[in-house]
């Protein structure tokens, strides 16, 4: 099976691009899924000028990236020695963090208004059958403060109402992101809240907006640093996948009742089925 994994911003220079998130990636990829890494025209390794089309954020392009590797894993295929044959095509995931999860949503279903012409945008990929949503954007309208909305207009009209591609959302409880939002951290949660369901919500317990640092080893600007938080999330998140993926497969419950269940629990999980 196939993780294809967005990076998010960040301070860091080296982290927003395809070398970021080694603590999930290194456990995902060690359980069995190939996980691929896109830089997107966003990344701070490119800084690219901010006159580019589409910058700050690249969101479209975003996107477009994770569908045109799909389309390409024949290439990706023969470019990684013992590669040859294992991509699985019909067990593809996205997963994303921060702005990475934004992308995601996008790809499972999530649409907005271009703010450069109005139209609606459908970037929805049917080959990608999963998703992992880490930290993601909200609702738009006046959930956005005026300086982003003013800043990153694209935000202000994101809705999860067509978003139906099964996924796991997971918010920490003490994430603020108050340069973005004036709802505080239930933000987080919109893309389950909003969209239909087959979809997971996992609320990780005193959590930030790193989640515990998910986006690398040492990470400076991880306020919430915590690597066991991010081991059981590391594990919660390939357990969910392989349980949509697989049908027959215990690894959620499994992975739920080590993490999710008890006075040690890392978080609490609740579901909600089609509507």
């Amino acid at each position: 099976p196939v993780i294809l994994l967005s990076h998010g911003q960040g301070f860091s220079n080296n982290l927003s691009s395809l070398n970021g998130y080694a603590p999930l990636v290194a456990f995902w990829a060690a359980h069995g899924f190939a996980v691929i890494q896109p830089t997107h025209l966003s990344s701070t390794t490119l800084d690219l000028p901010p006159e580019t089309p589409g910058a700050p954020m690249h969101w479209r392009s975003r996107a477009e990236d994770v569908s045109r590797l799909i389309d390409r894993f024949d290439e990706i295929e023969a470019g990684v020695p013992g590669l040859a044959g294992r991509l699985d095509r019909d067990r593809i995931a996205v997963a994303g963090h921060s702005m990475g999860a934004h992308t995601a949503s996008l790809l499972l279903g999530a649409r907005l208004t271009d703010p450069a012409d109005g139209t609606e945008v459908d970037l929805a990929d049917p080959r990608i059958k999963a998703g992992v949503v880490l930290a993601g954007p909200g609702r738009g309208g006046d959930a956005i403060t005026p300086s982003m909305a003013e800043a990153l207009p694209f935000l202000t009209t994101t809705d999860f109402s067509r978003m139906a591609t099964p996924a796991l959302v997971v918010a920490g409880e003490k994430d603020q992101s108050g340069h973005l939002t004036v709802m505080g951290p239930e933000w987080h949660a919109d893309p389950y809240v909003l969209a239909p369901g087959p979809k997971t919500l996992l609320t990780l317990f005193e959590a930030e907006h790193g989640l515990g640092g998910v986006s690398g080893y040492d990470v400076a600007e991880t306020t919430d640093e915590n690597p066991a938080r991010v081991a059981a999330l590391a594990h919660l998140a390939s357990a969910y996948l392989r349980s949509v993926l697989y049908a027959d497969d215990a690894a959620w419950r499994t992975a739920v009742e080590a993490h999710a269940t008890g006075p040690e629990a890392f978080g609490r999980v609740e579901s909600k089925h089609r509507r």
